[in-house]
């Protein structure tokens, strides 16, 4: 009996020049999108991981909403509030030669794209925003927990009336408050009045183009879920006001999002399909990883937050602030002659495409492939030059070899003439690395995420 397996990973085209991504949902009918736009700085991760949660984990059903869950990606994976300076006071006045200058520009277009009907803007700011001094946490100083204006009402055909919207979702956040401390304000900056940090700002720009905005703050005096979930209170209120329907993956409380944002199952895919490394439970160092000789790192993966950065001759996987796993890497020239390979599980012969994972419950053996040098990572045998016709189980292989932390996921690489040819995993944990047979649809631009 013959099985041909195939694991296809959901995935987004990937920049190696971390741009920023544009992703939309639901299907265009009118000029009534939302535009939710996360990571303009790179140390506020609450608003940055609700963005991409509303990417990764919500449907929506009726309406249209796009989402930039990482427009500062650089600033996101180097935990910083800019490498080039403040991002969202480059909307006035910027020369040419900024390096964020293309950027900038990508972003405005898509403000003043005729579509888009209202943007949010998600941040986290210190502290508690009070009208009123209270203390040094909590006064008029401070933006946490706040829905921000720049002014009270716009002439505009929807949604001009900012103070009022921004009280209706000030009163829903407020009436889900998981603490009484965590009260939810609406603080009007009055920008043309003379703040001059805000005349530079991205929400300001918004409005000198008629375009509705607003800015939401979580508090950074608590943690990165607790800031998300009250990004996603306020951002669901947004929908309600503007007749977006949709689903959600997640009950929506705290812990709930903690549990979102942990994802286990982030996935890299290197060069056409080679490589796939599950990296969400990947171990801190991985060594000897076959990269592609005199070439730049070409990936895809399954999360807008995710990205290969190479620093210091290393790779450094990275999830919005964290470092998932370095990759020490060992270049090799790559050939490109062989998609799968014949392989035993537990008993059942099954063809194996390059780049994929297969569940193993007790026992695999990789069949001869004629021309081929197979190389079990972990796995030796005297007198083999190729692990080949070979039963390996679990106890077989030296924990310290695998990609994960449990001990539970292998690579089997293989090379033709001292070339490259590609990679499988092989998991002993089915619970760990369910195999998914859901595909995204995306445009070559990362412009476009199409809602099945």
């Amino acid at each position: 009996m013959r099985f041909f397996l195939l694991l296809i990973v959901p995935v987004w085209l990937m920049a190696t020049s971390l741009d920023f991504t544009l992703h939309k949902k639901g299907e265009l009918t009118d000029e009534n999108v939302l535009l939710v736009i996360g990571g303009i700085q790179g140390d506020e991760p609450g608003g940055f991981n609700a963005a991409s949660l509303l990417v990764t984990h919500y449907k929506i059903t009726k309406g249209n909403v796009w989402v930039v869950p990482n427009l500062n990606f650089l600033s996101i994976v180097e935990r910083s509030r800019g490498p080039y300076g403040d991002m969202n006071r480059k909307f006035a006045d910027l020369s040419q030669d900024d390096p964020e200058y293309p950027t900038v520009e990508r972003i405005k277009k898509i403000i003043t794209d005729p579509h888009v009907s209202m943007i949010l803007n998600l941040h986290d700011g210190s502290g508690f925003f009070r009208e009123t001094y209270i203390d040094k946490w909590r006064n008029p100083y401070r933006w946490g927990q706040s829905c921000i204006i720049d002014q009270a009402a716009i002439e505009s055909p929807r949604y001009g009336n900012l103070m009022e919207i921004a009280t209706e979702v000030r009163n829903h956040v407020n009436e889900n408050l998981f603490s009484e401390e965590h009260h939810f304000s609406v603080k009007n900056t009055e920008t043309a009045n003379g703040d001059e940090e805000m005349l530079k700002s991205l929400t300001y720009f918004a409005i000198r183009n008629n375009k509705p905005a607003f800015g939401i703050e979580g508090s950074k005096n608590f943690g990165t879920h607790f800031r998300a979930y009250y990004h996603l209170l306020a951002l669901e209120k947004f929908m309600d006001i503007m007749g977006i329907e949709y689903e959600r993956k997640f009950e929506l409380n705290p812990f709930a999002v903690k549990n979102a944002i942990d994802n286990n199952e982030l996935k890299v895919v290197l060069y056409d399909n080679k490589l796939l490394l599950p990296v969400g439970n990947a171990r801190n160092y991985l060594h000897y990883i076959p990269m592609k000789k005199d070439a730049s790192v070409e990936y895809t993966t399954d999360h807008p937050l995710v990205a290969v950065v190479e620093k210091d001759e290393k790779y450094r996987v990275c999830y919005g602030n964290r470092r998932m796993s370095l990759l020490y890497p060992q270049y090799f020239e790559y050939d490109d002659s062989l998609h799968t390979i014949d392989m035993q599980i537990d008993g059942y012969e099954k063809v194996v495409p390059l780049g994929s994972v297969v569940n193993v419950n007790h026992h695999f053996l990789i069949k001869n492939q004629e021309g081929y040098r197979i190389n079990i990572i972990g796995f030796t045998q005297d007198g083999l030059d190729s692990e080949v016709d070979v039963p390996v189980d679990r106890e077989n292989i030296v924990d310290r070899f695998s990609i994960d932390k449990e001990g539970k996921m292998y690579r089997v690489e293989i090379y033709r003439e001292g070339k490259f040819s590609g990679m499988v995993l092989v998991n002993f944990d089915a619970q760990y690395f369910p195999v998914s047979h859901t595909v995204a649809k995306v445009s070559n631009q990362l412009e476009e995420e199409v809602t099945p």
